[in-house]
């Protein structure tokens, strides 16, 4: 079935002037965030279509998700299970007893004229989401509600033939079932937004409920944007900014939307409450419609679905399967390991990235040391050639090896480097280059020793600067005696030879 068009009208915009910081300092912005996460169950959200991405358009369809004649929905208990872990995850009140209805509007990728969705009782209330702020301090986020609801089609506005006149729809999206998550209006800079974002979506990945991903429409994020000046006890009128496909033109968007907005202000103007696509080749947001109120969508009671009625049991049920969160996780690792809270961010990066991080470690003799090899050592090599960890060459087991061998004693820092570079140079794991190199540590105090004589006999200028009260300079010493060993030579043996012979 091909995808069919329908004609599409233009819109007018206007592009806000450079404003001074100081008409920018007048005002305070007010930023709330509506965001929309499929759900990744197996079929959608009323009937038993595949809940797949990338389907020949118009192929993924039945009359349910079509809305014909005398088709009913059937509410899929998983997209319940999900909804009620995300709500839970973000600290909400679930209710028992939550009501679907229609939400009545007319579009042309909406085939039943109305979309199911929760309204005046949805299933997660006065939740929150504690996020970092500019000054080091942490803000919370007031969540108003999760409810859930079914997805539109897709309308295509480029790619297809007569793509100049016509918009093409695909359907295959109907009936997709989300969660949408509705933010107070609590927010008051851009950057808060997307810290906000990006707490959230580490959120909803570490429970499984949806895998957010942006490009293919998994999360999706509509920014409501006001400003007053500071001070003034009342919101400004909105615009919702929408269309936007990535937390870095969320943050765009926001602040192109609140300077717009000032200089309407600053001219004497009024803003309009409307929605407004965000233009990222241009950078800039345009008007699209008028922005509906409530009683624009004339809810009602969805009559073919009786009220969502959880037991108390189901809700702690659910509770309990909640993963550690990666606020909580970051935190005990930071205290467990005794790593940095930025080391923390980056291994709890993703849920399966933390959990085979954790598992490794906790077979090593020194976790810490597991973490920073990870970190440093082997990070600092994926970046340089633009490699995921997943695609080094080196497993995290490997690490634990390495660790375990350089907290022994058995090999020293140099030694290490040298076989993590034939590891990513042949693409092999690191115990079986360690196998196959055995490099062996120079412990012989004897034989330390004399390298260091012939060091310091090289460099009397140095050994005066150390006598002198310049005590760093036996960093210098140690440094040559380990290029004279080729790197063999014990660090913390060949430490306390150099401080022993220096102070003599």
């Amino acid at each position: 079935m091909a995808a069919f068009p329908y004609a599409l009208k233009s819109n007018s915009h206007m592009s806000p002037a450079t404003l001074s910081p100081e008409i920018l300092a007048k005002y305070e912005p007010v930023i709330g965030l509506e965001v929309h996460v499929q759900l990744q169950t197996a079929s959608k959200a009323f009937c038993g279509c595949a809940n797949k991405f990338g389907m020949e358009p118009n192929t993924n369809v039945c009359p349910v998700c079509l809305a014909l004649p005398g088709a009913l929905p059937v509410l899929n208990a998983q997209a319940v299970e999900f909804a009620t872990l995300a709500s839970l995850a973000i600290n909400c009140e679930v209710r028992e007893r939550s009501i679907f209805a229609r939400k009545n509007y007319f579009y042309p990728d909406l085939p039943k004229g109305y979309q199911i969705s929760q309204f005046d009782k949805p299933l997660g209330e006065h939740g929150w989401i504690d996020v970092p702020t500019a000054d080091g301090s942490i803000k919370r986020i007031g969540i108003t509600r999760l409810h859930m609801e079914e997805d539109a089609g897709k309308s295509i506005h480029d790619g297809l033939i007569d793509s100049a006149k016509l918009t093409s729809l695909d359907l295959n999206r109907c009936g997709t079932p989300l969660a949408e998550i509705v933010s107070d209006p609590d927010m008051r800079t851009a950057d808060e937004a997307y810290e906000y974002l990006t707490r959230l979506k580490e959120i909803l990945l570490y429970c499984g409920v949806s895998d957010c991903n942006m490009e293919e429409g998994s999360l999706r994020c509509d920014a409501n944007v006001s400003v007053r000046l500071k001070g003034a006890p009342e919101f400004g009128t909105k615009a919702e900014v929408k269309n936007v496909n990535s937390f870095r033109y969320v943050r765009a968007g926001i602040e192109y939307e609140i300077e717009r907005q000032i200089e309407v202000l600053e001219s004497g103007g009024r803003v309009i409450q409307e929605s407004r696509l965000w233009n990222a080749a241009e950078g800039r947001t345009y008007s699209m419609r008028s922005k509906e109120q409530a009683h624009d969508y004339r809810y009602f009671p969805e009559p073919d679905l009786p009220p969502l009625v959880l037991s108390a049991e189901f809700i702690e049920q659910k509770r309990a399967e909640l993963p550690e969160l990666p606020e909580a996780r970051r935190a005990r690792m930071v205290a467990e390991y005794e790593i940095g809270m930025k080391d923390a961010f980056t291994l709890t990066a993703t849920r399966e990235f933390a959990d085979r991080f954790e598992a490794a470690a906790k077979t090593a003799r020194n976790p810490r040391r597991v973490a920073n090899l990870l970190l440093s050592e082997l990070g600092g090599r994926l970046k340089a050639l633009g490699l995921d960890q997943e695609q080094s060459p080196v497993s995290m087991s490997g690490i634990v090896v390495a660790a375990d061998l350089l907290d022994e004693g058995k090999i020293s820092s140099r030694q290490l480097k040298d076989l993590l570079d034939i590891c990513f140079a042949q693409s092999e794991d690191f115990p079986a280059v360690y196998d196959r190199e055995k490099p062996q540590q120079l412990t012989d105090t004897s034989a330390i020793e004399a390298m260091i004589d012939e060091v310091i006999a090289a460099n009397p200028k140095q050994v005066e600067q150390y006598k002198a009260g310049k005590t760093t300079v036996a960093g210098f010493f140690v440094g040559q005696v380990m290029r004279a060993s080729k790197g063999q030579a014990n660090p913390a043996l060949l430490n306390e030879l150099v401080a022993k012979k220096l102070s003599a």
